[in-house]
């Protein structure tokens, strides 16, 4: 059982294809998605993958508890993630599905808005209370924050080709602009970098109805067509026409880290071994924390540069 939680967000900056495999219907390489809500995400163990990998080709050091470390070290991945070829003990570090937070869609005010609706925002406040963060304002449906630039007469705002009646806040303190606010603090990197994206934030948040959300999510991914063209030919080769699908940019997702006391004798914890009053589990959270890259790669087609993320930990 894992005794501690800390949640951790990824920004898709390049369109992302965590797939599913083939199939038989309007697109031939699916995204992954949940079973019964038929949202976007990204399977635990695709993104544990991918996290190790990160570990395993850093070059930095980071300090778990009295001891200064490489994170590549291979004995401490293999105590942390697990052994990678299997072996007699699980990892102390594991992580959730990365769910839906935010999908962007295209505004005719404003470039685009961040989409979300409240039974995300409620999965999102249980998933958030597992870490003990708790006091999340959940804003009402159809509603969108004071400062919102998104309406283009009254409180009409137009999303794809879709026209939304919504309700502005009347003041900051109301739960939309709260929300918005918090995201803007808690989502993107701390920098000067990202002050354009908190402030737009605050101001192009959507909170749509679950039915509405759904039909975004299911209809505005990113399509694409690709090929192989025959060198001999010039043409395009036999069987080589097929379409993927992608998140888009600016989509926001979130996964928690679970860890758990190293599953190994006393002798064999290495790093992760309890001193001074500091426990394993902590230990191993220190590990990831601070040993998490700020971007990662996720997904496929990572030579045409698809994938790349940027990550952002609570607190």
């Amino acid at each position: 059982m894992y005794k501690l939680a800390k949640p951790f967000f990824l920004i898709v900056e390049t369109p992302l294809h965590a797939g599913s495999g083939s199939d038989l219907g309007v697109v031939d390489l699916p995204i992954q998605r949940e079973k019964p809500t038929g949202f976007p995400k990204i399977e635990s163990s695709g993104l544990k993958g991918c996290i190790r990998d990160a570990f395993e080709t850093a070059r930095r050091t980071t300090t778990v508890g009295t001891q200064t470390i490489q994170t590549s070290d291979k004995a401490t991945i293999d105590r942390a993630f697990g052994p990678e070829t299997g072996g007699d003990h699980a990892g102390a570090l594991g992580f959730s599905d990365a769910r839906l937070l935010l999908f962007p869609v295209k505004s005719m005010k404003g470039v685009f808005a961040w989409i979300t609706c409240p039974q995300v925002l409620e999965r999102l406040r249980t998933d958030l209370g597992l870490a003990g963060v708790e006091g999340i304002s959940i804003p009402k449906e159809n509603t969108i924050p004071v400062n919102s630039q998104l309406p283009i007469k009254g409180d009409r705002i137009v999303l794809e080709e879709y026209t939304f009646n919504v309700k502005k806040d009347q003041n900051s303190s109301d739960p939309c602009s709260v929300f918005a606010n918090w995201l803007s603090t808690n989502v993107f990197p701390q920098g000067n970098e990202y002050g354009y994206w908190r402030e737009k934030m605050k101001k192009d948040l959507v909170v749509l109805s679950d039915d509405d959300f759904g039909d975004f999510v299911h209809l505005s991914t990113e399509v694409i067509t690709r090929i192989k063209i025959n060198n001999e030919t010039g043409t395009v080769q036999d069987g080589a026409l097929f379409t993927e699908e992608y998140l888009p940019s600016e989509t926001i997702l979130y996964s928690l880290a679970l860890t758990t006391p190293v599953f190994r004798d006393d002798n064999d914890k290495g790093v992760f071994k309890q001193n001074q009053g500091i426990k394993e589990e902590e230990l191993v959270m220190d590990y990831f924390v601070d040993g998490l890259p700020e971007v990662l790669q996720i997904g496929g087609n990572a030579t045409i540069g698809k994938g790349i993320v940027r990550t952002r930990v609570w607190g």
